[in-house]
């Protein structure tokens, strides 16, 4: 991850990356419950469940370059499979681009995980 993003957007900025996070994170996992009760085909069950794992680690911000291509393929399938709203998929495939490009920000599990590490050596 570390090699994936040069820095983590730390202060306003990763605030703002931190909203984009949930209120994407929240639409996908909104959206993969109801077409998990929906009760369509089995095609549409495993797409809910992508959609709510997706949500949840963009949510929190983990694997974020994975989340992230995820999202425009969940939305993409949505529009040109299901003929859903194309606007809805439209602002969401952008939205996992943009965060996949640029990161999730330092208030996230990968910047916690595999962000830069100090080392202090003045105690040795």
């Amino acid at each position: 991850m570390r090699r994936l993003f040069s820095s983590f957007a730390r202060g306003w900025p990763g605030i703002g990356l931190l909203l984009l996070r949930i209120a994407s994170g929240e639409f996908l996992i909104t959206y993969g419950v109801a077409k998990c009760r929906a009760g369509q085909p089995m095609g549409s069950l495993i797409v809910g469940l992508f959609a709510i794992l997706d949500g949840a680690l963009l949510a929190t911000g983990l694997w974020t370059p994975i989340a992230g291509p995820l999202v425009i393929l969940i939305s993409s399938w949505g529009i040109l499979v299901q003929q859903e709203d194309p606007h809805a998929g439209i602002l969401l495939a952008a939205i996992g681009a943009a965060l996949a490009l640029v990161g999730p920000g330092a208030l996230s599990l990968d910047a916690r995980l595999f962000g830069w590490k100090r080392i202090d050596l003045g105690k040795y």
